[in-house]
């Protein structure tokens, strides 16, 4: 009795930790469900169909993301119990409503026992609880919502219609394709999990199954693969020194135990040049890149997907160091081969698209970037569940065009359009919002809505600083977006030790000649003119100016800018 509220507890938070040390349980209720269904329900035709029932309470904001999916899917990612007896699971949602946080819910489910997408049993002659005549389904079933009322006048009662799905269902169809796509199909076992948990920001318990898997291996390619998470780890924390060398002794195995074109050893190029991206050290970036792409051509067909990640790769290097012809041009090879090798509809070729788009924004070809960010939106929407966070990306380039084009409502509009989908899919203190509350940010600066801007930029910051490791750039974009706020409203000293604090992270986790370390320089020596300490100005926009020197092109459009601020203040 004690095991499965605390294995369920564990499913639905995803505590790695109790599922890593429950897992033959797991595997073995899940198979112990498979057989009873096939012994129980292998007969059975369509006039079988039955009903059962489950009493829970859920929190007020869990309660009002289910009443929007009214019409679409639903998944438990846990072992659900239910009763095939209504008066037994209407007490169990009645008792949830003494709790004042929370919403009793009746869940009246019908079931189809010949087109399940998911195994269940009947345990009532095992169960300690006989009377209950239990229903256990197995982990991830999914039912689609049919209706949603209140119960007997009472606001804090309801009842839920709900139909199991099919295997045939579409949308179920394309949501399982499109996980299957998103979960690693080619890594097994705890190593896939490790890489899910990656996925979702628990770095700590991703690395705690990678520490046992190392612990128990004797073998040099397991350990390589095993030292390859662990970078993979260390770079999504923004630890990037520390990710670099996971790689580089990952790959230093590889090229022991593997053939010189092996695409494992493409990878790990791939991601070393990743991290130095990030770090801003995009000719070495560029570099590793192109020792990916020269194996990945080596070791597969022409028009294979992982070509189009080479030259993505490539791409956002060139990107990054301000080339956007050439940037253009390696998605456009991206794209072109991922429209000869994937469906129509595939989110990679969305992501393409949003490339393409940005790179078009950069340029200033406004019409064009919204043209290619619609493209995406539009393949999202027919490829990706209605409630997945990628949805929100086209929106938030979409507000940035709009942003850059001065249409601020319209960019306001698009951008709480992104922020609404990122609410309903993802934590609360998810990166990604911070960004977006960034992005509302800009676009209030812009209209010289400071208060605003002020008021987003912090909530960006609040959920970085819960989120994100203390030294990660992210945090330095936001303390500089509060900075430049405080500059604007007059208040100098606020916004003096704003960038301060962006420049110190950013001197702790970027190389030395980033251009983000350039523009907080930049920054800084504003404010220092502003408060007419142009002696501090000068030396501040000198090293900006020193850092651009190393790091873009001399026809980059920053570099007119950062010597304008010069030259002016060596004029005062």
């Amino acid at each position: 009795m004690f095991l499965y509220p605390m294995l369920n507890r564990a499913l639905r938070l995803m505590d790695g930790d109790i599922i890593t040390r429950m897992g033959f349980f797991i595997s073995d209720l899940h198979r112990q469900i498979e057989n009873l269904h096939q012994e129980q329900y292998a007969s059975t035709t369509a006039a079988d169909t039955f009903t059962v029932y489950r009493g829970q309470g859920l929190s007020t904001e869990d309660f009002e993301k289910l009443s929007k999916t009214k019409g679409g899917l639903v998944s438990f990612n846990n072992f659900l119990s239910t009763s095939t007896v209504r008066k037994v699971s209407l007490g169990f949602a009645q008792d949830a409503t003494i709790n004042q946080d929370q919403i009793g819910v009746l869940f009246i489910m019908e079931v189809n026992p010949t087109q399940p997408a998911t195994s269940f049993a009947s345990i009532a002659g095992i169960s300690e609880f006989q009377k209950e005549e239990e229903v256990l389904f197995s982990m991830h079933s999914v039912f689609r919502v049919q209706d949603i009322k209140q119960m007997g006048g009472n606001n804090r009662l309801y009842e839920v219609n709900m139909v199991l799905t099919a295997d045939n269902d579409p949308e179920l169809s394309r949501l399982t394709d499109y996980i299957r796509q998103e979960s690693y199909p080619d890594e097994e076992g705890w190593y896939r999990f490790g890489l899910v948990l990656i996925q979702m920001g628990q770095f700590d318990k991703a690395e705690d199954i990678y520490q046992v898997l190392l612990d128990q291996t004797k073998d040099d390619k397991d350990k390589a693969n095993i030292y390859f998470h662990y970078g993979l780890i260390k770079s999504n924390q923004g630890k990037y020194e520390k990710a670099l060398k996971f790689y580089e002794k990952s790959l230093a195995t590889y090229k022991k135990t593997l053939p010189s074109n092996h695409p494992s050893l493409a990878s790990s190029y791939g991601n070393i040049g990743d991290v130095h991206r990030n770090m801003g050290n995009y000719p070495k970036a560029l570099s590793y890149y192109e020792k990916d792409l020269e194996i990945t051509q080596q070791s597969l067909p022409p028009n294979h997907p992982n070509l189009a990640i080479s030259y993505n790769s490539i791409g956002l290097a060139h990107d990054r160091m301000g080339n956007h012809p050439e940037a253009l041009s390696y998605y456009e090879k991206a794209l072109e081969i991922q429209q000869q090798s994937l469906p129509y509809n595939h989110p990679n070729l969305a992501k393409s698209y949003i490339c393409i788009g940005i790179v078009h924004n950069k340029m200033d070809n406004y019409p064009k970037a919204l043209s290619y960010y619609e493209k995406a939106n539009e393949i999202q929407q027919q490829s990706l569940p209605s409630n997945h966070p990628d949805l929100a990306l086209p929106y938030n380039n979409i507000g940035e065009v709009y942003r850059n084009m001065g249409n601020h409502p319209k960019a306001l509009s698009s951008l709480a359009k992104a922020l609404e989908i990122q609410k309903h899919s993802l934590p609360t203190n998810h990166p990604d919002l911070a960004m977006s509350y960034n992005n509302i940010g800009l676009v209030h600066g812009s209209m010289s809505n400071y208060s605003e801007a002020l008021s987003s930029y912090e909530k960006a910051l609040e959920i970085q600083q819960q989120s994100l490791s203390p030294n990660h750039p992210d945090l330095a974009l936001s303390y500089n977006n509060i900075g430049n706020v405080h500059s604007k409203m007059g208040n100098y000293p606020k916004a003096l030790s704003s960038h301060e604090k962006a420049l110190e992270i950013q001197q702790q986790s970027l190389s030395p000649n980033h251009p983000s370390l350039a523009a907080s320089y930049n920054n800084t020596g504003l404010v220092y003119e502003n408060m007419h300490n142009y002696s501090e100005a000068r030396t501040f926009y000198e090293h900006a100016i020193q850092i651009l020197q190393q790091s873009l092109p001399f026809n980059h459009p920053h570099h007119e800018g950062f010597r304008n601020n010069l030259k002016r203040v060596k004029n005062k």
